[in-house]
Parts: C-alpha cells; sequence; structure tokens
C-alpha cells in the first residue's frame, strides 16, 4: 500500500549527483525552488523542467522512483487545483455558474501551481534518493553552524531530522506489515464511503504509534547506555569537502536562476504573438 513512498529512502548508485557534497545539494535545491516560484513564464517553467531532468539523469535514479513522490500529494493538487481553476477569477471569462466561473487567468495560475508543486517535490526526492540521511544531516548541520553563535542548538535539530529521516522507510514497512496483518483477519480498506475507510484506518494507526513509541523508546535507551551527548566537541568519521563536481552543480544552479530572471524580463521578446496567454497574472 505504501510501497510507492520514496521520501526518506536512498538509491545507491554512483553517480555524479551521489557524489556531490551535501551541502551543495542542499543549496541547490533552495536555488531550484526560488527559481521555480520566481518564473513567470512557461519559457522559465520549461527551463526549470529541463533542469530537473538533467538532475535526474545525472543522478542514475530510475524516473519512476521520482514520479512516485508525487504520489503522497495528489489530493493536496487536485484539492488546490480545483479550488483555483474555479474561484481564482480574472478578466477573460470563458465559463461562468455565477458563484463559480473560469477564466483564462485561473487556467493559467493552475497550471502554473501545479508544475511548481510537481517540481518542487520532485526535486526534493532527487536529493533524498541521491543522499543518505547520516549525510544529509550532516550538510544541515554545517550550513547552520553560524546559528550556534546565538545559542541555537543545531546539532540536536539534526540529530532529529537525522533520526526521523533514518524511520521513515522503517514506519513504512511498519505500517505495510499492520495492513497485511487486519486484511489477514478481514479487514476492508479499499470498500464503503470515506467515512467507513477513515474508521478503518484506526485499527492501523493504533498499533502503529504504539510501535513507533516503543521503537523511540528503544532508541533512547540505547543512546543512554552509550553515554550519546551532543557536545561541540565531537568529531565525524567523514567530513564533509567540496569538489569539482560541487562547482559544476552550484554553476549550473546560477546559470538556471539567470536564465529564469531573464526569460522573465525578455520573454515578451521571444514570441509576443503568444506571450500574453502564457504569462502568469
Amino acid at each position: 500500500m505504501l510501497n510507492d513512498v520514496t521520501f526518506g529512502q536512498y538509491y545507491p548508485a554512483k553517480s555524479f549527483v551521489h557524489f556531490m557534497d551535501p551541502r551543495t545539494k542542499l543549496l541547490a535545491l533552495i536555488a531550484f525552488i526560488v527559481a521555480i516560484f520566481i518564473a513567470q513564464t512557461f519559457y522559465g517553467m520549461i527551463l526549470c523542467t529541463i533542469f530537473l531532468i538533467a538532475a535526474v539523469i545525472a543522478a542514475r535514479v530510475p524516473f519512476g522512483s521520482v514520479l512516485r513522490s508525487v504520489k503522497g500529494i495528489l489530493f493536496i493538487l487536485v484539492l488546490t487545483s480545483v479550488l483555483n481553476l474555479f474561484f481564482h477569477g480574472g478578466e477573460h471569462v470563458l465559463v461562468d455558474w455565477g458563484v463559480a466561473s473560469i477564466t483564462r487567468e485561473s487556467i493559467v495560475f493552475t497550471v502554473f501551481l501545479l508544475l511548481r508543486l510537481f517540481l518542487l517535490v520532485m526535486a526534493s526526492a532527487v536529493l533524498t534518493l541521491t543522499t543518505t540521511p547520516v549525510r544529509l544531516t550532516d550538510g544541515i548541520e554545517s550550513l547552520l553552524t553560524p546559528l550556534k553563535w546565538i545559542k541555537f542548538p543545531v546539532h540536536e535539530l539534526a540529530l532529529i531530522m537525522s533520526i526521523a529521516l533514518r524511520f521513515i522507510p522503517t514506519l513504512i514497512d511498519e505500517t505495510n506489515r499492520i495492513i497485511a496483518a487486519q486484511k489477514a483477519r478481514g479487514a476492508d480498506f479499499e470498500s464503503g464511503n470515506i467515512f467507513k475507510r477513515i474508521k478503518a484506518v484506526v485499527p492501523i494507526l493504533i498499533p502503529l504509534l504504539i510501535s513507533a513509541f516503543r521503537r523511540a523508546e528503544e532508541l533512547g535507551d540505547a543512546m543512554d547506555a552509550r553515554c550519546y551527548s551532543g557536545s561541540k566537541n565531537r568529531t565525524k568519521y567523514k567530513k564533509l569537502t567540496f569538489g569539482w563536481r560541487d562547482l559544476i552543480g552550484a554553476v549550473f544552479t546560477a546559470a538556471l536562476i539567470a536564465g529564469v530572471v531573464l526569460f522573465n524580463v525578455y520573454g515578451a521578446q521571444i514570441w509576443p504573438e503568444i506571450y500574453e496567454y502564457i504569462i502568469i497574472s
């Protein structure tokens, strides 16, 4: 049931993206998110899509795994699309039902919204598929190091994120086992109205929560038994270093931002006949 969930799962491979420093990948993801939200034309969105496809190819991860990452937010995509399509408003009305209407501006806005959410989720999936939870946590901790000057618990935050990412696949497997056990006892999760389906989820949530609390308690006892403490003098087995791959990745990311900005400024001169129809309102 939850086998298609890819967030938090690592795909081992020897690729250009896998060998990049996690800090570079985190900054590149932030820059990519900025790019898709400042893009005001389809030219810019197409450029972001090409950038993401190139990243997936360079990462050597299956496209199916990246696409399945969107499965978890399909309900949010459908809901936000319907709301924006009928209630966004605009000057060029195509269909009018009084309370709700479809306009040219609402269609363009909805398409942009869908593209942005799709690209955002898939880019995040590429990051988690190509970076182990430990390296990802080390990268976040390194980037947040300046906050230590204001007594911010950087190491504790990184530790919490590392544990959360580490246990996502474990909880997914545990959920699948509970669902299989409930189905063996005659439970039905696929028929009935929405209220019956919500009621059927209760026998899954209760044992899952009990299992999660038990695992958390066991992990805490194991850390105490090993005298774990997040002191500032704590060393790391593998140190993060920037390399030539990170330089190339930074250059391409900067080129993406520059390209999106140029398309925003000079997009009307590329195809003026249709530009007024595809620029976001």
